[in-house]
């Protein structure tokens, strides 16, 4: 499988949808948001003293002495003006020290030095503090939005039903709820940062060109630059398009590295076994290649934004300044129109990377929302009956249930009692049915048609937890988490005290082997127990379910895959787990349900026989047959 293959829910959003459902989480950070955009705002504020120290100093610079002066400079005067009259008291402060702030040409002197040794730091400072809140507060807001979207994700994938489960690609999943959200992260950050400031830098410059234009009477040469500006988002609109696909590709083939990732090391043993490590590597090796290859193609369309906005900025600035040099305009009325230009320059390139990361991190929220989108789990109604013990008897009434993929019934009208205190067994071959029915019994599934009911109240009518209390179960795969022993055991069970844990362990026949561990019950078990042997977890997930003490007990086909010493091992353990109890259990070895109220037969989804071992076995049916094949006399 070197090839992505979509899941059934993906679809796609638009930005408005991928990023407004991203504000549904960031808004309960609104305070900071709105703290980190006015930093970024006041940011951009901060150049206009810049701005407006550049025409008077000119003038100095440019203007010709006396007549012609008053004759061709009276504009540049008016300017100067106006910042002298800024520095009024510290002209005053300057001439009592015997500092003169005009000098013999009355063009301004000092107010350049005072503006370098003062007010550029002041502001310079001021710049800072603004520019550090502003990353900090939108950084933070970020993390705390992207960790809100994590944990509602894995909540919802939880929530979802065996069938989501069954039909999902594990590593893939994965992908999406840890990859995509960290990617997503990175976004929120720098595209907050940057949309707080950058827009606002191009606000401030665009008035002060349209201020300075208007002053010195230059409407045609606004004109110009009005038509010319919108040029620079060209290259943006242009490869947007492009750029989202290829990162969507990206992500997709991302995702199916660490399917490749996961499912090797799942079935680890298998690889061992058939000595296939060179045949995965190669497989893994073509699905990183083909991860690169969509990574770069994605990249080199991003990298083309920023040198596509540079060189169309450029050649507009040429083309404005030929356009002046034509027209007779000043230098000095020029430049301060220039100034902002170039200024606007850093926050245009910025704001087209931000093109491309927004693009990426629309591909990234699209993979995430599908998700979130998924309506599989099974519901619990609203005024769902609470239910706290198990009285009377469970009943199958006509119960009917097929797989979303499947082209038949797993379960078709199934009928039976489970009586408070019966063992009911189930038998049959490969894909007749029997896990199905066990996960109906603990609703994993709902039934397509016909009802499962629990002292005469259907489970679907049931509050959710209180029927996960009453129903446990051991699984012929026992699963253990990477934790300790005492972990394991009181999974499930977090109030259980030490000697609890013990005592469920020694009715388990789990307690001598746990002491022998190093460490006894603190030892940790390795990923999904692969540090104890198959009996050993068996006994372990049987002291879980003494630990959670459920009246009704699903036991599917939980000795099958063990040797004789350990069965007889793990069969006493079920003997102390199964008494005083309601048992469903499926079986594979016949000759553990000998003693069974009712055996089930089941092929093809339907009961096929039922009654006692002994009745089935005179019949000389099915039961019979498969009694003789395992010599079960």
């Amino acid at each position: 499988m070197n090839e992505y293959r979509k899941e059934f829910f993906d679809r796609d959003y638009t930005a408005a949808e991928a990023y407004g459902r991203v504000w549904k989480y960031a808004r309960r950070y609104r305070l900071r948001i709105a703290v980190g955009i006015v930093c970024g705002i006041l940011t951009a504020g901060t150049l206009v003293p810049f701005f407006q120290m550049i025409q008077p100093t000119l003038a100095k610079v440019e203007a010709p002495k006396s007549a012609e002066r008053a004759e061709t400079g009276a504009r540049l005067d008016g300017q100067a003006g106006k910042l002298e009259k800024k520095y009024g008291k510290i002209s005053e402060i300057a001439s009592g020290l015997g500092i003169e702030m005009q000098d013999e040409d009355d063009a301004l002197g000092l107010p350049l030095l005072f503006a370098i040794l003062v007010v550029v730091p002041a502001v310079a400072l001021a710049r800072c503090a603004l520019v550090f809140l502003n990353h900090y507060c939108l950084a933070w807001a970020g993390m705390k939005t992207v960790k809100d979207i994590r944990c509602d994700l894995l909540r919802h994938v939880q929530a979802q039903s065996m069938q989501f489960h069954g039909r999902i690609d594990v590593g893939q999943l994965m992908s999406r709820c840890t990859g995509d959200p960290q990617h997503v992260q990175q976004i929120i950050q720098h595209v907050l940062q940057e949309l707080a400031q950058a827009p606002f830098e191009i606000a401030v410059s665009v008035g002060f060109i349209i201020w300075s234009a208007v002053s010195n009477r230059m409407l045609p040469t606004l004109g110009i630059i009005v038509i010319g500006f919108p040029l620079f988002m060209v290259p943006v609109v242009t490869l947007s398009r492009r750029i989202r696909k290829w990162s969507r590709k990206a992500l997709e083939r991302l995702s199916l590295v660490g399917s490749r990732i996961h499912e090797i090391l799942t079935c680890i043993r298998v690889v061992k076994a058939y000595d296939t490590g060179e045949f995965e590597n190669r497989k893994y090796e073509a699905a990183n290649a083909s991860t690169l290859k969509a990574t770069l193609r994605a990249l080199r369309w991003g990298l083309l934004v920023g040198p596509a906005v540079e060189t169309v900025g450029i050649l507009l600035i040429c083309a404005f300044v030929v356009w002046c040099f034509f027209t007779g305009v000043k230098l000095s009325t020029i430049i301060p129109m220039l100034a902002p230009l170039l200024i606007i320059y850093k926050p245009l390139k910025q704001l087209s990377k931000l093109q491309v990361q927004i693009e990426q991190g629309r591909a990234a929220l699209a993979r995430i929302w599908s998700v979130m989108d998924v309506e599989m789990e099974l519901p619990e109604r609203e005024g769902a009956a609470a239910k706290t013990s198990f009285d009377g008897k469970v009943v199958f009434d006509d119960v009917c249930f097929r797989y979303d993929t499947a082209e038949r019934d797993a379960v078709s009208h199934a009928s039976f009692e489970i009586g408070r205190g019966q063992m009911v067994a189930v038998v049959g071959g490969t894909g007749s049915g029997k896990t199905t029915m066990s996960g109906l019994l603990a609703r994993f599934y709902d039934p397509g048609s016909g009802s499962v009911k629990m002292d005469g109240i259907d489970l679907r009518d049931m509050r959710i937890a209180d029927l996960r209390r009453l129903v446990g179960s051991v699984q012929q795969e026992t699963l253990l988490f990477n934790d300790t022993i005492e972990a394991n055991i009181s999974y499930g069970s977090p109030d259980a005290t030490h000697e609890e844990i013990v005592a469920a362990a020694k009715l388990a026949n789990a307690h001598e082997f746990i002491m022998s561990q190093p460490g006894g019950y603190s030892r940790t078990v390795g990923e999904k127990g692969f540090a104890l042997s198959g009996g050993e977890r068996q006994r372990i997930a049987i002291a879980r379910a003494i630990l959670r003490n459920p009246p009704i007990l699903i036991l599917d086909e939980a000795t099958s895959a063990l040797d004789t010493v350990t069965e007889r091992l793990v069969q006493d353990a079920l003997s102390n787990l199964m008494k005083n109890r309601t048992v469903f259990a499926i079986a594979h070895r016949l000759s553990t349900i000998r003693d069974a109220d009712l055996i089930l037969v089941m092929r093809d989804g339907e009961i096929v026989e039922r009654g006692t071992h002994e009745r089935l076995y005179a019949a000389g049916g099915v039961y019979r047959k498969l009694c003789d094949m395992q010599k079960t006399d």
